[in-house]
């Protein structure tokens, strides 16, 4: 645990193969607990909010997946499961024993493969918000593919409230060339599949830690029914409903969010494993 705090202090950090990550700490590592929150393809910024906010309970961990915001990416970096094995690297480096694992659209995918591999058993609990990785089974509950879209309707698609929309006209160069590079890092990443890997799902019974997987109920990217799938994928899997909110419920509902995650971690996670 750690006293509230709601600046971060941001360092680089050295990990295997000359692979660094840029990470945001609120708070400091006193017992091994943490929680790390894993960002989607539209950047940290999205997760800074609910990243103060949880910092009043935790010490937590927000990495810059490497390539994004202009940090540096070796090329042998090019997928979610590099992203995983490093984010595990990651909590060796750091000495993180108890970790409550949160991660966003493309962040919450890498999440589920860190699940897979934590040979070491680092990782006490997932949440999942609005998060891709899995494929549908159904063709009406596939994700979006955003690649296919101008950014206005990628917008329009992920936020419930239109108030909530990056207003793009009001862009810089330098903005909009910033968002540009971090899709295609993301393009990178994903892969052939791009939103999913075909074979992750039928993997997720090998998951044995809790899982919530929470949902904002108007997402136009990644609907519904594919959250609901999703969490049945875990043979310890939980759903929670965020209404009024979209892609990013943690945006639009930080306070609902929250609550489901805090519920979810004092009465689904063993107390001597939450954080």
């Amino acid at each position: 645990m750690t006293a509230p705090t709601s600046a971060p202090t941001t360092r680089t950090v050295g990990l295997a193969h000359g692979l660094s990550v840029s990470i945001d700490e609120y708070g400091v590592n006193s017992d091994g607990s943490a929680v790390l929150l894993l960002h989607a393809g539209a950047g940290p910024r999205t997760i800074a909010g609910l990243a103060a906010a949880l910092s009043e309970h935790a010490y937590v961990v927000v990495p810059t997946h490497p390539g994004f915001d202009g940090t540096p990416r070796p090329q042998w970096c090019d997928s979610v499961a590099d992203l995983a094995f490093a984010y595990l690297d990651l909590l060796d480096t750091l000495d993180l024993t108890k970790v409550l694992v949160i991660g966003n659209s493309v962040g919450g995918w890498t999440a589920a493969e860190m699940a897979l591999r934590d040979t070491r058993g680092r990782i006490r609990a997932l949440t999942l918000l609005n998060s891709v990785g899995i494929h549908a089974h159904l063709k009406k509950n596939h994700v979006v593919d955003p690649r296919t879209l101008a950014p206005a309707e990628v917008s329009k698609l992920s936020f419930a409230n239109a108030a909530f929309r990056p207003d793009f006209s009001s862009f810089s160069d330098e903005q909009r060339a910033a968002a540009a590079a971090n899709m295609q890092t993301l393009a990178i990443y994903g892969g052939d599949g791009f939103t999913y890997d075909p074979k992750l799902r039928g993997r997720l019974h090998r998951v044995t830690v809790p899982v919530l997987v929470a949902w904002g109920e108007h997402d136009g990217i990644a609907p519904l029914a594919y959250g609901r799938g999703y969490a049945d994928s875990f043979p310890n899997g939980h759903f929670a409903l965020i209404p009024e909110a979209g892609h990013f419920p943690h945006i639009e509902q930080l306070g609902r969010t929250l609550e489901a995650i805090g519920e979810f971690a004092g009465t689904v996670v063993k107390p001597d494993e939450a954080v």
